[in-house]
């Protein structure tokens, strides 16, 4: 059975469901085809979820720091608690009524299936097939990266997945990967009383961002009682009903716990996709787009299968290009010097464009600059907990920030100025001369800014 619509969007994640959404609005006959939950990752497993319990987690360690709260730690280390708003609030229960229902009253019709390309302008799901009269928008995400070690995939290994369901805190738990994903569920499960070693292969957690970032957060996840291996890698896991045993390379003792959780990145999978059909190579890491993010005549690419990064906003960012160029109305391209990330631990570690290391392999003459939060007068204030640091990135021949990191407690929030000034190339003579609040924790950027060297 053959179908007629205007737009086919395959998965609606973030990017998805908004390009679906927003097509629909526009009067055209859009069909959005869901395997799984409307939505995607991020409201059932990632983003949401997943700050609930590093906000539970947070607090609990502040409980421990502030003098007058002192005491109060075990008032809310209550997993089950937390586990229970995270199961009622966070997902509605992995329900996605909700979702479909929004799109619905948009004039979207939902087919909970898989897609697949079946050759330019069609899609086939199940026994029907679908032909778009205007484009397919692909926006099918990504899924954990499992990596090849001996044994692994025979045993009950955890995802990030299965960490955000867990009902019950475990003992111990062994995390491979030192990425973001790894980091910040080892620092919520530590601060509930788990017994969390991480194993990361690179010299350093958060190898991509910049050393600082990384040695920072090896620092504070120690302080918690995590257990950091870095330059370590498992040969080969086993697990006797009860325990998992990871053996090293290189004959190092084995690390055993009670949990193991697979934190070692993601992948996409346009094998699934059957972008053979359109002229994609299937093994691919990404789907290659334009500025407007076309694949191809009549073909859309956004989220994680574009290679950008797997972040909600990056997604959400390129399904507004791509709503708007298919219903052709004129904008800029895609620009991605200031995509900016956050690593969720406590303290935050935030960054935007250029890592010093990425700029100077750019062959870009660099000045550059790092000073701690704790040197400013709010991070004095803060005390306790307010370990972290703002690192500049200018290119010295423009005079304009090419990237920085906002490491603290809100580095997050903090980012945001770093992010308008990389994005803008707002020239660092200008952000010397403005005024910064007294006393804001983005007043160390102020202190960055004439520290560069």
């Amino acid at each position: 059975m053959s179908d007629q619509v205007d737009v086919v969007v395959v998965g609606l994640g973030p990017g998805g469901e908004f390009a679906a959404g927003a097509l629909a609005e526009a009067g055209l006959d859009v069909v959005g085809v869901e395997a799984e939950l409307v939505g995607g990752e991020c409201p059932y497993w990632g983003c949401v979820p997943s700050k609930m319990m590093i906000r539970a987690g947070n607090a609990l360690a502040e409980a421990g720091r502030v003098p007058f709260l002192a005491g109060e730690e075990k008032a809310v280390a209550d997993w089950s608690r937390v586990a229970d708003r995270v199961r009622a609030e966070a997902t509605g229960g992995w329900n996605d009524e909700p979702a479909a229902d929004r799109l619905a009253a948009k004039g979207m019709r939902l087919v909970r299936e898989r897609g697949r390309l079946a050759g330019s302008g069609r899609v086939t799901v199940g026994d029907r097939t679908f032909q778009a009269r205007r484009g397919i928008v692909l926006a099918t995400g990504s899924r954990p990266r499992i990596p090849p070690v001996a044994g692994l995939e025979e045993t009950p290994y955890w995802t990030n997945r299965d960490a955000i369901a867990a009902e019950e805190m475990p003992a111990s738990m062994l995390v491979l990967g030192g990425g973001a994903i790894g980091v910040e569920l080892a620092q919520v499960f530590a601060r509930f009383g788990c017994a969390v070693t991480i194993l990361e292969g690179q010299d350093r957690l958060l190898s991509q961002e910049e050393p600082e970032a990384g040695d920072l957060a090896a620092q504070v996840l120690r302080a918690a009682g995590v257990t950091v291996r870095t330059g370590a890698r498992a040969a080969q896991i086993d697990h006797d009903g009860t325990t998992f045993e990871a053996l090293l390379e290189g004959g190092l003792e084995p690390l055993r716990a009670e949990r193991l959780l697979v934190a070692t990145g993601r992948r996409t999978d346009l094998a699934a996709l059957a972008v053979d059909t359109v002229g994609i190579d299937p093994a691919a890491p990404a789907v290659r787009t334009d500025g407007q993010m076309r694949v191809g005549e009549g073909l859309w690419a956004v989220g994680d299968i574009t290679g950008r990064g797997a972040f909600t906003h990056v997604s959400m960012y390129q399904a507004r290009i791509a709503v708007r160029d298919i219903l052709g109305e004129p904008g800029p391209d895609a620009d991605y010097r200031a995509l900016p990330r956050v690593t969720f631990t406590d303290p935050e570690i935030a960054a935007v464009g250029l890592t010093e290391r990425q700029a100077r392999d750019q062959g870009l003459r660099v000045r550059t600059a790092v000073v701690p939060i704790a040197s400013s007068a709010r991070g004095l204030v803060h005390g306790p907990g307010n370990e972290g640091f703002i690192k500049l990135v200018e290119d010295s021949d423009r005079g304009v920030l090419v990237g920085a990191t906002s490491a603290g407690p809100t580095g997050g929030e903090v980012l945001y100025g770093l992010n308008v000034a990389v994005h803008t190339e707002v020239p660092t003579g200008h952000l010397k001369h403005m005024i910064y609040t007294y006393p804001t924790f983005h007043r160390t950027v102020e202190a960055a800014l004439y520290a560069l060297r």
